[in-house]
């Protein structure tokens, strides 16, 4: 595969609002490159949903890693993975960040809770880790990384229940701390503290954001707050569970596959997607040609 013409890097620095689609595995993050996303992210929720794991840190790090680079090597553009908190301490993430950027990946977002996390939507215990201790995991991530290699400090202040003044406080202790981006995160149904907090940051580090639970906002809210990125977190993952049920509960019914066939992918998408129009030419190249 060839590089990414547009590093991750330049799609959150830029002045531009940038979109990131949520992957988790090879064949997904190959869709949404072919679906023109210039920028993809490993979300921790999806591929944990795709190993059968709940998204609490059941999956490990290394798998979360062998599962990026497929993603890595399936497609020609950035991907910003989903770290959580680090899988641990300063240690355990700077490993975490450096076997990353080993296999590909452009960057990785870390979140200020402890470890074992558990996803930011399910209850209500989320606490919160300490500033300095936190400052710590995005130093260590830095002095291993290289200048390339994209940290965005995750904010769930907002996600535990505390107020704006608490989110500044991180943001401007992580701004210090090295990190390249914010990400302020919110699980109310509008915008309102999200758009609070851009305003009174006023793009000290690029802001990111996940809409997830506010998607009836408008994305020109985004560009007039002077957002930085949006992802869209979970959705490829949160479609193949809708397609899937439907397809197998038809089938079920129907005990035959007639009647879907024209309303599934056809195989020539999926081995296009997949690339085995490379192979037949490799084949071409290396095998010895046949005689009859």
């Amino acid at each position: 595969m060839s590089t990414s013409s547009t590093t991750l890097r330049e799609l959150i620095l830029s002045n531009d609002l940038s979109f990131l689609m949520e992957a988790h595995d090879g064949l997904s993050a190959a869709i949404a490159e072919r679906a023109g996303f210039r920028g993809l992210w490993a979300s921790g929720l999806s591929i944990s949903s795709a190993l059968g794991y709940r998204d609490a840190n059941e999956a490990s790090w290394t798998q979360v890693v062998d599962v990026v680079e497929r993603m890595v090597d399936a497609t020609n553009i950035p991907v910003l993975v989903d770290g959580d908190s680090g899988f641990g301490n300063f240690n355990n993430a700077r490993l975490l960040a450096k076997k990353l950027e080993q296999r590909g990946a452009s960057g990785v977002a870390i979140e200020d809770k402890g470890f074992p996390k558990i996803n930011s939507f399910v209850g209500d215990r989320h606490p919160l880790a300490e500033i300095d201790e936190f400052c710590g995991r995005l130093k260590a991530v830095k002095d291993t990384t290289g200048p390339d290699f994209v940290l965005v400090a995750r904010i769930e202040a907002l996600i535990a229940g505390h107020g704006l003044d608490e989110a500044l406080t991180r943001a401007h202790s992580y701004a210090r701390a090295g990190a390249d981006a914010i990400f302020i995160h919110s699980r109310k149904s509008v915008a309102d503290e999200i758009l609070a907090f851009a305003k009174e940051w006023k793009n000290k580090l690029p802001v990111v954001i996940v809409p997830t639970k506010y998607y009836k906002t408008p994305v020109s809210a985004y560009r007039d707050a002077g957002i930085s990125t949006v992802i869209w977190a979970n959705h490829t993952m949160r479609a193949s569970i809708a397609g899937m049920r439907d397809i197998c509960s038809r089938i079920q019914t129907d005990e035959s596959i007639a009647g879907i066939e024209d309303q599934v992918a056809g195989l020539e998408e999926l081995f296009s997607l997949i690339g085995y129009d490379e192979l037949a030419q490799a084949e071409e190249l290396y095998l010895p040609k046949q005689t009859a």
